[in-house]
């Protein structure tokens, strides 16, 4: 007795969205998934942003004002809260875009991956963190990180006195060297807190902490508001928005 034959398998109708796009457009592969990125491209009226996408009958239309040229690196500000870790991105969706953003730029998915975390920020802090898919804005933040000014608020236990506020800004030094020079004024003081704004070149996570520590003063909360000539602003808490293309580091 002959063993049963196994049945063979269904062929499937549907094909990846590329491949449909790439016929469409009579182009190649690359640049039909590039379309697709760029967010031209509609299956039944909705935009769909993966090239692997499954599609059959559906019906496929490329927008008439499609382009390849909109396809810029960018480079995203967040308003990282407090506690979390600057390296984390869980903040970058289309949820927590900031509504004000004004800078002109279409929200595609491709602008939450290979971003990579610039300008190192303490966890415990607060304020403008920096994620970038642009080498250039990489490299920029890399190599002037000595010189690059942050602007920062912190706030500190109780009132400081004006002795206190000229030894930070006659510079201190560990072991005989030199910590980075820093600019502080006073905000704002009240009974229980006063907060104090500090303007660093060459800042790193932990010095503000340790300048503090050694004329004596406890902080209770830290928050960067600026890094070079880009500030946060009014952005709110756990928001981000894109970079302008006017803006400088």
């Amino acid at each position: 007795m002959s063993a049963p034959t196994k049945p063979l398998p269904a062929t499937r109708t549907d094909e990846r969205l590329a491949k449909r796009v790439a016929a469409l457009l009579s182009c190649s592969r690359r640049e039909a998934e590039q379309y697709i990125e760029g967010g031209w491209v509609r299956v039944d009226g909705r935009v769909v942003e993966e090239p692997m996408f499954r599609v059959s009958t559906q019906r496929i239309e490329v927008d008439r004002d499609a382009s390849l040229l909109d396809l810029a690196d960018v480079t995203l500000l967040l308003h990282k809260p407090p506690g979390l870790d600057a390296t984390a991105q869980q903040f970058l969706s289309a949820a927590n875009h900031a509504a004000d953003d004004r800078g002109g730029v279409r929200l595609l998915k491709r602008h939450f991956a290979r971003l990579t975390a610039c300008v190192p920020l303490e966890k415990a802090a607060s304020g403008l963190v920096v994620f970038t898919q642009d080498w250039r804005v990489q490299r920029k933040l890399e190599e002037d990180a000595a010189v690059m000014e942050q602007e920062l608020i912190v706030e500190v236990e109780g009132t400081v006195a004006p002795a206190t506020l000229q030894r930070l800004n006659q510079g201190l030094a560990v072991d005989g060297r030199p910590l980075p020079p820093v600019k502080v004024s006073l905000n704002s003081t009240g009974d229980a807190s006063s907060k104090l704004r500090f303007a660093v070149k060459g800042a790193h996570p932990g010095l503000l902490a340790y300048l503090c520590e050694r004329v004596g003063l406890r902080i209770l909360g830290i928050k960067r508001l600026r890094v070079g000539r880009v500030a946060m602003a009014q952005m709110p808490l756990g928001q981000w928005r894109y970079l302008q293309a006017h803006e400088r580091f």
